[in-house]
């Protein structure tokens, strides 16, 4: 299945159901991405920062890159107008480009991801290791106070007897 869209020109241009739900996908990360940015907590990580620009960077490339496709459809250098086969092979060349920086951008997502993961295991561990912590400390205060009750028992009752 195709799909027309306009250029620049008046010219049509095609893209396949393949191009447009990858276009989907990556529009989906992007905005997946500006909403993550709104709500990120201040505390985050000189180095989950840089990855998160490394991941923007990419996707501003995608963005030129796909204009640069949208450009080279609207080219025709051939006679009457049409596209030559090295237009076709520049706008392939195009789309290869955009599938490398696409599956660049996976893999950074993944390390972002993964990133954050290991940030949440380490907070949950570092409070499970305060809770408990906690707990460790209220047994050893009502320990304490179960023995200086226990000894204050056992003087009053000295106290009984040496009177």
């Amino acid at each position: 299945m195709r799909f027309g869209v306009r250029g620049n020109s008046n010219k049509l241009s095609t893209i396949s159901y393949e191009q447009l739900t990858k276009l989907q996908r990556i529009l989906f990360l992007a905005l997946f991405f500006i909403g993550t940015n709104a709500f990120a907590q201040q505390t985050d990580s000189l180095a989950y920062q840089l990855q998160r620009e490394k991941v923007n960077n990419l996707l501003g490339k995608r963005s030129i890159t796909f204009n640069q496709y949208f450009q080279s459809l609207d080219m025709h250098t051939g006679i009457f107008g049409f596209q030559t086969k090295k237009d076709i092979r520049r706008s392939n060349e195009i789309l290869m480009d955009i599938v490398k920086t696409d599956n660049a951008v996976f893999k950074e997502l993944k390390i972002l991801l993964d990133y954050r993961i290991t940030v949440q295991t380490e907070v949950q561990n570092r409070s499970e290791e305060s809770e408990n912590r906690n707990t460790s400390f209220m047994n050893t205060i009502n320990k304490l106070r179960t023995q200086t009750e226990k000894i204050r028992a056992e003087a009053a009752e000295s106290n009984k007897q040496a009177s």
